[in-house]
């Protein structure tokens, strides 16, 4: 699979009653799209947003934060505090069991 799998974790910053009401429209889907899912707390304060990102045979880690902020932003959801994790899924290697 050539894609980055990122999650984001953060925190929506004022976010109105129209972006909970948004938010909530969406679901809390635990799935990696490209379009990305959001999972958060009780308050609605605190949130994981999942995406998955292709991934070109020179892109690298710096490539997919920049793609997956793109996919984040395009919700217009206010965010700050945000920290990243990425995972190559091109490095990802499945070990199967010997029959």
């Amino acid at each position: 699979m050539d894609a980055f799998r990122v999650i984001i974790r953060g925190k929506f910053d004022h976010l109105d009653e129209a972006g909970r009401a948004a938010l909530a429209a969406k679901g809390g889907d635990l799935m990696f799209s490209e379009a990305g899912t959001f999972t958060h707390d009780v308050t609605v304060t605190a949130f994981t947003f999942r995406c998955q990102v292709p991934a070109q045979p020179d892109d690298d880690e710096k490539v997919a934060k920049a793609r997956a902020a793109e996919a984040l932003h395009a919700h217009g959801l206010p965010c700050r505090d945000l920290d990243y994790a990425v995972t190559d899924m091109r490095a990802v290697r499945v070990r199967r069991k010997k029959r």
